[in-house]
């Protein structure tokens, strides 16, 4: 906390709040490029397209 309390000042309250909440969206967004990377595989491991075509 002593570390953040200079850059704090030095820079301003709102930029640090913004480096910190981009800070932890960054795992956040990791998984979520992960389940868009798999989804092709996953959606051909389901029925094929032509019959899903017919059950919808």
């Amino acid at each position: 906390m002593e570390q953040l309390l200079p850059f704090i000042q030095e820079v301003g309250f709102p930029v640090v709040v913004t480096l910190y909440l981009l800070h932890r969206i960054e795992t956040k967004l990791d998984s979520v490029i992960d389940s868009i990377q798999m989804l092709p595989q996953s959606m051909k491991a389901d029925l094929p397209y032509e019959t899903k075509k017919n059950i919808s």
